[in-house]
């Protein structure tokens, strides 16, 4: 898929668990574990938002388009 998610990458650079921001954006552990691994086959715009305010960062920091 050309859409890499860098869920993981953000996380660690703001030093946030899993945990964590299941907590702050009332998602389930798995949904945020299924965007972060790559599994996840859709985001809704106000999930996007939610992680990009807990994250203190851009869509295009988590989003990247690779051919």
């Amino acid at each position: 898929m050309p859409i890499i998610i860098n869920l993981d990458v953000m996380m660690a650079k703001r030093k946030m668990s899993l945990n964590e921001l299941s907590e702050r954006i009332n998602l389930t552990l798995s949904n945020i574990s299924n965007l972060k691994t790559g599994k996840a086959k859709a985001i809704r715009f106000t999930t996007l938002d939610a992680i990009c305010k807990a994250l203190d960062c851009q869509p295009g920091d988590i989003l990247e388009f690779r051919e």
